[in-house]
Protein backbone atom coordinates (compact mmCIF):
# COMPACT_ATOMS: atom_id res chain seq x y z
CA UNK A 1 0.00 0.00 0.00
CA UNK A 2 2.04 2.94 -1.26
CA UNK A 3 0.75 6.32 -0.13
CA UNK A 4 4.07 8.07 0.34
CA UNK A 5 5.19 10.41 -2.46
CA UNK A 6 8.74 11.33 -3.38
CA UNK A 7 10.87 11.91 -0.30
CA UNK A 8 11.51 15.64 -0.57
CA UNK A 9 9.77 17.93 1.88
CA UNK A 10 6.83 20.07 0.85
CA UNK A 11 5.17 23.03 2.55
CA UNK A 12 3.11 21.95 5.54
CA UNK A 13 -0.21 23.10 4.06
CA UNK A 14 0.37 20.84 1.04
CA UNK A 15 0.28 17.85 3.41
CA UNK A 16 -3.31 18.59 4.42
CA UNK A 17 -5.02 15.90 2.31
CA UNK A 18 -2.70 13.05 3.25
CA UNK A 19 -2.74 14.15 6.90
CA UNK A 20 -6.54 14.15 6.82
CA UNK A 21 -6.45 10.61 5.44
CA UNK A 22 -4.11 9.54 8.24
CA UNK A 23 -6.24 11.18 10.92
CA UNK A 24 -9.46 9.76 9.45
CA UNK A 25 -8.10 6.22 9.62
CA UNK A 26 -7.05 6.89 13.21
CA UNK A 27 -10.29 8.52 14.37
CA UNK A 28 -13.04 7.10 12.13
CA UNK A 29 -14.76 10.48 11.64
CA UNK A 30 -14.37 13.00 8.85
CA UNK A 31 -15.21 15.89 11.16
CA UNK A 32 -12.77 14.78 13.85
CA UNK A 33 -10.08 14.21 11.21
CA UNK A 34 -10.45 17.77 9.98
CA UNK A 35 -10.31 19.07 13.55
CA UNK A 36 -7.16 17.03 14.18
CA UNK A 37 -5.47 18.32 11.04
CA UNK A 38 -6.34 21.91 11.88
CA UNK A 39 -4.86 21.45 15.35
CA UNK A 40 -1.78 19.80 13.81
CA UNK A 41 -1.19 22.67 11.39
CA UNK A 42 -1.72 25.23 14.16
CA UNK A 43 0.84 23.50 16.39
CA UNK A 44 3.27 23.17 13.49
CA UNK A 45 2.98 26.86 12.65
CA UNK A 46 3.49 27.91 16.27
CA UNK A 47 6.56 25.67 16.64
CA UNK A 48 8.02 26.14 13.16
CA UNK A 49 11.08 27.96 14.47
CA UNK A 50 11.93 24.92 16.60
CA UNK A 51 11.92 22.37 13.79
CA UNK A 52 15.44 20.99 13.33
CA UNK A 53 15.94 19.47 9.87
CA UNK A 54 19.02 17.63 11.15
CA UNK A 55 16.74 15.51 13.36
CA UNK A 56 14.22 14.60 10.68
CA UNK A 57 12.27 15.81 7.68
CA UNK A 58 9.40 18.27 7.85
CA UNK A 59 7.03 15.46 6.89
CA UNK A 60 8.14 13.26 9.80
CA UNK A 61 7.91 16.19 12.23
CA UNK A 62 4.36 17.09 11.13
CA UNK A 63 3.25 13.46 11.27
CA UNK A 64 4.60 13.24 14.81
CA UNK A 65 2.41 16.19 15.75
CA UNK A 66 -0.62 14.67 13.98
CA UNK A 67 -0.09 11.32 15.70
CA UNK A 68 0.10 12.95 19.11
CA UNK A 69 -3.04 14.99 18.40
CA UNK A 70 -4.93 11.82 17.44
CA UNK A 71 -3.64 9.88 20.45
CA UNK A 72 -4.79 12.73 22.69
CA UNK A 73 -8.24 12.71 21.08
CA UNK A 74 -8.52 8.95 21.54
CA UNK A 75 -7.65 8.88 25.24
CA UNK A 76 -11.27 8.98 26.40
CA UNK A 77 -13.05 8.04 23.18
CA UNK A 78 -14.99 4.81 22.77
CA UNK A 79 -14.47 2.63 19.73
CA UNK A 80 -16.47 3.75 16.71
CA UNK A 81 -18.27 0.96 14.91
CA UNK A 82 -20.72 -0.06 12.22
CA UNK A 83 -24.13 -1.43 13.08
CA UNK A 84 -22.93 -4.96 12.23
CA UNK A 85 -20.34 -4.68 15.02
CA UNK A 86 -22.89 -3.78 17.70
CA UNK A 87 -25.29 -6.70 17.67
CA UNK A 88 -27.07 -9.36 15.59
CA UNK A 89 -29.14 -8.59 12.53
CA UNK A 90 -32.74 -7.54 13.08
CA UNK A 91 -35.79 -9.29 11.71
CA UNK A 92 -37.69 -7.39 9.00
CA UNK A 93 -40.67 -5.58 10.48
CA UNK A 94 -39.13 -5.12 13.92
CA UNK A 95 -38.94 -1.64 15.44
CA UNK A 96 -35.97 0.41 14.36
CA UNK A 97 -35.32 1.65 17.89
CA UNK A 98 -33.81 4.88 19.15
CA UNK A 99 -30.88 6.64 17.45
CA UNK A 100 -27.41 6.36 18.97
CA UNK A 101 -25.08 9.35 19.53
CA UNK A 102 -22.76 10.41 16.74
CA UNK A 103 -19.64 9.18 18.54
CA UNK A 104 -20.86 5.56 18.32
CA UNK A 105 -20.47 5.36 14.55
CA UNK A 106 -17.68 5.17 12.01
CA UNK A 107 -18.58 8.24 9.98
CA UNK A 108 -18.20 8.78 6.21
CA UNK A 109 -15.66 11.08 4.61
CA UNK A 110 -15.50 12.64 1.12
CA UNK A 111 -12.84 11.11 -1.11
CA UNK A 112 -11.33 14.46 -2.03
CA UNK A 113 -10.60 15.27 1.63
CA UNK A 114 -8.44 12.17 2.21
CA UNK A 115 -7.12 10.81 -1.11
CA UNK A 116 -4.09 12.64 -2.54
CA UNK A 117 -4.02 12.89 -6.30
CA UNK A 118 -0.79 10.99 -6.90
CA UNK A 119 0.34 7.39 -7.33
CA UNK A 120 -0.03 4.77 -10.05
CA UNK A 121 -3.44 3.10 -10.51
CA UNK A 122 -2.57 0.11 -8.31
CA UNK A 123 -1.44 2.39 -5.49
CA UNK A 124 -4.54 4.56 -5.82
CA UNK A 125 -6.75 1.45 -5.64
CA UNK A 126 -5.07 0.30 -2.43
CA UNK A 127 -5.33 3.76 -0.88
CA UNK A 128 -9.04 3.72 -1.59
CA UNK A 129 -9.43 0.34 0.09
CA UNK A 130 -7.90 1.65 3.32
CA UNK A 131 -10.61 4.29 3.73
CA UNK A 132 -13.54 1.94 3.08
CA UNK A 133 -16.01 1.76 5.95
CA UNK A 134 -15.27 -1.89 6.74
CA UNK A 135 -11.51 -1.34 6.95
CA UNK A 136 -11.80 1.84 9.01
CA UNK A 137 -14.20 0.03 11.37
CA UNK A 138 -11.70 -2.81 11.70
CA UNK A 139 -8.94 -0.32 12.58
CA UNK A 140 -11.04 0.89 15.52
CA UNK A 141 -10.51 -2.51 17.20
CA UNK A 142 -6.81 -1.67 17.64
CA UNK A 143 -5.44 0.21 20.65
CA UNK A 144 -4.51 3.75 19.51
CA UNK A 145 -0.71 3.24 19.38
CA UNK A 146 -1.08 -0.07 17.53
CA UNK A 147 -3.45 1.68 15.15
CA UNK A 148 -0.86 4.40 14.50
CA UNK A 149 1.88 1.83 13.93
CA UNK A 150 -0.17 -0.20 11.47
CA UNK A 151 -1.31 2.85 9.48
CA UNK A 152 2.20 4.29 9.31
CA UNK A 153 3.83 0.96 8.40
CA UNK A 154 1.26 -0.85 6.25
CA UNK A 155 -0.73 2.02 4.73
CA UNK A 156 1.81 4.85 4.48
CA UNK A 157 4.80 2.49 4.14
CA UNK A 158 7.10 4.12 6.66
CA UNK A 159 10.15 2.13 7.77
CA UNK A 160 10.18 0.63 11.26
CA UNK A 161 13.00 2.93 12.38
CA UNK A 162 11.06 5.99 11.15
CA UNK A 163 7.97 4.95 13.11
CA UNK A 164 10.09 4.22 16.17
CA UNK A 165 11.63 7.69 15.95
CA UNK A 166 8.20 9.28 15.50
CA UNK A 167 6.69 7.47 18.50
CA UNK A 168 9.77 7.67 20.71
CA UNK A 169 9.88 3.87 20.87
CA UNK A 170 12.30 1.09 19.96
CA UNK A 171 12.25 -0.67 16.60
CA UNK A 172 11.57 -3.94 18.42
CA UNK A 173 8.49 -2.52 20.14
CA UNK A 174 7.21 -1.10 16.84
CA UNK A 175 7.62 -4.46 15.10
CA UNK A 176 5.90 -6.21 18.00
CA UNK A 177 2.98 -3.74 17.91
CA UNK A 178 2.68 -4.21 14.14
CA UNK A 179 2.47 -7.99 14.45
CA UNK A 180 -0.23 -7.75 17.12
CA UNK A 181 -2.18 -5.22 15.03
CA UNK A 182 -2.01 -7.41 11.93
CA UNK A 183 -3.20 -10.40 13.93
CA UNK A 184 -6.20 -8.45 15.24
CA UNK A 185 -7.13 -7.20 11.79
CA UNK A 186 -7.03 -10.72 10.37
CA UNK A 187 -9.55 -11.72 13.03
CA UNK A 188 -11.97 -8.79 12.81
CA UNK A 189 -11.86 -7.19 9.40
CA UNK A 190 -10.99 -7.20 5.72
CA UNK A 191 -7.41 -7.06 4.53
CA UNK A 192 -6.84 -4.54 1.71
CA UNK A 193 -6.41 -6.39 -1.55
CA UNK A 194 -8.54 -9.42 -0.63
CA UNK A 195 -11.81 -8.12 -2.09
CA UNK A 196 -12.80 -8.49 -5.74
CA UNK A 197 -14.12 -5.12 -6.91
CA UNK A 198 -15.76 -5.08 -10.33
CA UNK A 199 -13.99 -3.64 -13.33
CA UNK A 200 -14.71 0.00 -14.09
CA UNK A 201 -17.12 -0.90 -16.88
CA UNK A 202 -18.88 -3.55 -14.80
CA UNK A 203 -19.16 -1.16 -11.85
CA UNK A 204 -20.64 1.55 -14.05
CA UNK A 205 -23.23 -0.89 -15.42
CA UNK A 206 -24.07 -2.22 -11.94
CA UNK A 207 -24.52 1.26 -10.50
CA UNK A 208 -26.67 2.37 -13.44
CA UNK A 209 -28.96 -0.60 -12.92
CA UNK A 210 -29.04 0.02 -9.15
CA UNK A 211 -29.95 3.69 -9.52
CA UNK A 212 -32.59 2.97 -12.16
CA UNK A 213 -34.22 0.28 -10.02
CA UNK A 214 -34.07 2.48 -6.91
CA UNK A 215 -35.59 5.56 -8.53
CA UNK A 216 -38.35 3.47 -10.11
CA UNK A 217 -38.90 1.81 -6.73
CA UNK A 218 -38.58 -1.52 -8.54
CA UNK A 219 -37.86 -3.71 -5.52
CA UNK A 220 -37.45 -7.02 -7.42
CA UNK A 221 -34.95 -5.45 -9.85
CA UNK A 222 -33.07 -3.81 -6.96
CA UNK A 223 -32.92 -6.97 -4.87
CA UNK A 224 -31.69 -8.95 -7.89
CA UNK A 225 -28.49 -6.87 -7.75
CA UNK A 226 -27.78 -7.77 -4.11
CA UNK A 227 -25.41 -10.45 -2.92
CA UNK A 228 -27.25 -13.26 -1.13
CA UNK A 229 -25.49 -12.24 2.10
CA UNK A 230 -25.82 -8.46 1.59
CA UNK A 231 -26.25 -6.13 4.55
CA UNK A 232 -28.28 -2.96 4.94
CA UNK A 233 -27.84 -0.50 7.82
CA UNK A 234 -28.99 3.02 8.63
CA UNK A 235 -26.87 4.91 11.17
CA UNK A 236 -27.62 6.39 13.68
CA UNK A 237 -29.79 3.31 14.37
CA UNK A 238 -28.40 -0.05 15.52
CA UNK A 239 -31.06 -1.80 13.42
CA UNK A 240 -29.57 -3.64 10.43
CA UNK A 241 -30.45 -6.51 8.11
CA UNK A 242 -28.54 -9.36 6.53
CA UNK A 243 -29.61 -11.28 3.45
CA UNK A 244 -31.35 -10.58 0.19
CA UNK A 245 -34.74 -11.85 1.41
CA UNK A 246 -34.72 -9.74 4.57
CA UNK A 247 -33.77 -6.61 2.64
CA UNK A 248 -36.48 -7.31 0.03
CA UNK A 249 -39.09 -7.56 2.77
CA UNK A 250 -37.96 -4.28 4.34
CA UNK A 251 -37.93 -2.43 1.01
CA UNK A 252 -41.42 -3.69 0.22
CA UNK A 253 -42.89 -2.32 3.46
CA UNK A 254 -45.28 0.51 2.47
CA UNK A 255 -44.50 2.31 5.74
CA UNK A 256 -40.83 2.55 4.80
CA UNK A 257 -41.25 3.26 1.10
CA UNK A 258 -38.55 5.19 -0.75
CA UNK A 259 -40.87 5.83 -3.70
CA UNK A 260 -40.19 9.23 -5.22
CA UNK A 261 -36.58 9.38 -3.99
CA UNK A 262 -33.60 10.09 -6.21
CA UNK A 263 -29.93 9.18 -6.02
CA UNK A 264 -27.31 11.85 -6.79
CA UNK A 265 -23.74 10.64 -7.20
CA UNK A 266 -21.00 11.75 -4.83
CA UNK A 267 -17.78 10.11 -3.58
CA UNK A 268 -17.21 8.75 -0.09
CA UNK A 269 -14.81 6.29 1.53
CA UNK A 270 -13.32 5.16 -1.76
CA UNK A 271 -16.69 3.63 -2.61
CA UNK A 272 -19.68 4.41 -4.82
CA UNK A 273 -21.86 6.83 -2.87
CA UNK A 274 -25.03 8.84 -3.43
CA UNK A 275 -27.11 11.49 -1.80
CA UNK A 276 -30.63 10.12 -1.43
CA UNK A 277 -33.04 13.00 -1.88
CA UNK A 278 -36.77 13.19 -1.22
CA UNK A 279 -39.34 15.73 -2.45
CA UNK A 280 -40.78 18.12 0.09
CA UNK A 281 -44.31 19.60 0.06
CA UNK A 282 -43.08 22.22 -2.41
CA UNK A 283 -41.87 19.55 -4.84
CA UNK A 284 -38.19 20.38 -4.28
CA UNK A 285 -35.82 17.50 -3.60
CA UNK A 286 -33.74 17.76 -0.44
CA UNK A 287 -31.13 15.44 1.06
CA UNK A 288 -32.53 12.64 3.19
CA UNK A 289 -29.47 10.43 3.60
CA UNK A 290 -25.99 9.60 2.32
CA UNK A 291 -25.79 6.12 0.81
CA UNK A 292 -22.44 4.30 0.68
CA UNK A 293 -22.35 1.05 -1.30
CA UNK A 294 -19.96 -1.86 -0.97
CA UNK A 295 -19.48 -3.79 -4.21
CA UNK A 296 -18.03 -7.25 -4.65
CA UNK A 297 -17.72 -8.77 -8.09
CA UNK A 298 -21.04 -8.23 -9.85
CA UNK A 299 -23.03 -7.71 -6.65
CA UNK A 300 -23.92 -4.99 -4.19
CA UNK A 301 -22.74 -6.47 -0.91
CA UNK A 302 -23.49 -3.65 1.53
CA UNK A 303 -25.78 -0.61 1.75
CA UNK A 304 -25.08 1.93 4.49
CA UNK A 305 -27.43 4.92 4.58
CA UNK A 306 -26.42 7.71 6.95
CA UNK A 307 -29.69 9.40 7.84
CA UNK A 308 -28.22 12.52 9.48
CA UNK A 309 -27.99 14.34 6.16
CA UNK A 310 -28.13 17.86 7.60
CA UNK A 311 -25.05 17.20 9.73
CA UNK A 312 -23.08 15.76 6.78
CA UNK A 313 -23.90 18.53 4.30
CA UNK A 314 -21.16 20.94 5.53
CA UNK A 315 -18.55 18.20 5.00
CA UNK A 316 -19.75 16.87 1.64
CA UNK A 317 -21.48 19.90 0.14
CA UNK A 318 -25.02 19.76 -1.25
CA UNK A 319 -26.04 17.27 -3.94
CA UNK A 320 -25.90 18.67 -7.43
CA UNK A 321 -29.63 18.17 -8.04
CA UNK A 322 -30.87 19.07 -4.56
CA UNK A 323 -32.96 22.00 -5.84
CA UNK A 324 -34.41 20.32 -8.92
CA UNK A 325 -38.23 20.16 -8.89
CA UNK A 326 -39.94 16.81 -9.17
CA UNK A 327 -40.76 16.24 -12.86
CA UNK A 328 -44.44 16.14 -13.66
CA UNK A 329 -46.04 13.28 -15.50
Amino acid sequence: MRERPAGHDVPVEMLRTELTGFCYRMLGSGFEAEDAVQETLTRAWRASDRHDTARGSLRTWVYRIATNVCLDMLRSAQRRARAMDLGPAAEPGTAIGAPEPEHVWVQPVPDDRVLPGYGDPAEVALRRETIRLAFVAALQHLPPRQRAVLILRDVLCWRADEVAHLLGASVASVNSALQRARSTLRAVGPTPGESSPPTEAAQRELLTRYCTAFERHDVPALVALLHADATMSMPPFRWWLRGRDAIAQALSDPAASCAGSRLVATAANGSPAFWQTRPGPDGVHRPFGLVVLELSGRWVRGITTYLDADRLLPLFGPPARSTDPVPTA
